[in-house]
């Protein structure tokens, strides 16, 4: 069974050792044809807290790790610098 990954942003960073992830995803209209943009949270761990906001990230799926969090930060694909 393959494990399920998904690409997308930090939005939130304030929990600890937790991230929100926004994921975004993009298809066209069964009717109309214009693409829509979806975008999906997800609640993802963090154990070093190294991502902040604005980061993209890969996120892998994983056991239930609390009441809403089921992914973990595999890695960090770009970072933001300030200054």
């Amino acid at each position: 069974m393959a494990v399920k990954e998904r690409i997308g942003m930090v939005v939130s960073d304030k929990m600890d050792k937790t991230v929100v992830v926004a994921v975004e995803s993009r298809a066209p209209h069964p009717k109309y044809g214009k693409i829509v943009v979806q975008t999906r949270s997800y609640k993802a761990h963090d154990p070093e807290n190294t991502c902040k906001v604005g980061d993209r990230v890969r996120i892998r799926e994983t056991r239930p790790l609390s009441r809403t969090k089921r992914w973990l930060v595999a890695d960090i694909l770009t970072t933001v610098t300030k200054g």
